[in-house]
C-alpha cells in the first residue's frame, strides 16, 4: 500500500479475512488463496511483494 500511496495510484483495501464473499472474489480471481491480490484493467496480480508492482502498472500502459 505504500508503493501505491507514494505513487498516488488509488486502490480500494478490502479485508478478505473479515468479508467470505470478498475472499471467495479474490480465489475467483486470481485461482488461489494467497493475499495480496491487485486486479487493474482486468488484469490480476497476485500473492506479490512491492518490488512487483512497477513492472505489473508499466505492462498496464502497453496495448
Amino acid at each position: 500500500m505504500r508503493w501505491l500511496d507514494e505513487k498516488g495510484i488509488a486502490y480500494q483495501r478490502i479485508d478478505v479475512i473479515a468479508d467470505r464473499a470478498a475472499f471467495d472474489e479474490m480465489i475467483r480471481l486470481s485461482d488461489q488463496e494467497l493475499a495480496p491480490v491487485l486486479e487493474a484493467e482486468g488484469r490480476v496480480l497476485s500473492d506479490f511483494g512491492p518490488e512487483e508492482l512497477p513492472a505489473f502498472f508499466a505492462a498496464l500502459k502497453k496495448p
